[in-house]
């Protein structure tokens, strides 16, 4: 059982958690090419995933997430972020949105644990399908690149 209210809890903290994000992917030393993305890009990337993460994880298309995914993926081919950043990104956006969670402070009976665990392993999972696609789609594009400087 997935808690709903820990779901609304993301969704409407969506600016709070978006702004420990960029703050985390500014601060990172391993994030120069991503950290040099306008704020708006970080902050869009963010939102999408936050304020629609109940949707996702309930009704979750999964034709829609590989196709906006490897698109992304396409996209920071593009941008000249390398693909273990581009990772590292999504890596940090699950991060602060699991320590908001625990840093939440909600009741600690074992009814209470076992939803916020449950939510973990389904955030897990979804953003492994996250990182497959971006991973094909910035793949895709390398390929069709070095296949047109051939």
């Amino acid at each position: 059982m997935i808690s709903g209210k820990l779901i609304r809890l993301i969704e409407t903290h969506e600016e709070q958690i978006n702004i420990r994000i960029i703050r985390q992917i500014r601060h990172d030393a391993g994030l120069t090419h991503l950290a040099g993305l306008p704020e708006a890009e970080l902050r869009e990337r963010g939102r999408e995933i936050l304020q629609n993460l109940g949707h996702w994880l309930a009704f979750g298309d999964q034709e829609e997430i590989e196709r906006q995914y490897e698109g992304i993926g396409k996209i920071r081919y593009g941008e000249a972020v390398p693909l273990e950043e581009s990772i590292r990104g999504l890596c940090v956006i699950k991060d602060e949105m699991i320590d908001f969670i625990h840093e939440l402070g909600i009741d600690r009976d074992s009814a209470a644990l076992y939803a916020e665990e449950e939510l973990e392993r389904h955030i897990w999972r979804f953003f492994d399908l996250l990182v497959i696609h971006l991973t094909r789609g910035y793949e895709m594009e390398w390929r069709h690149a070095k296949r047109a400087a051939v």
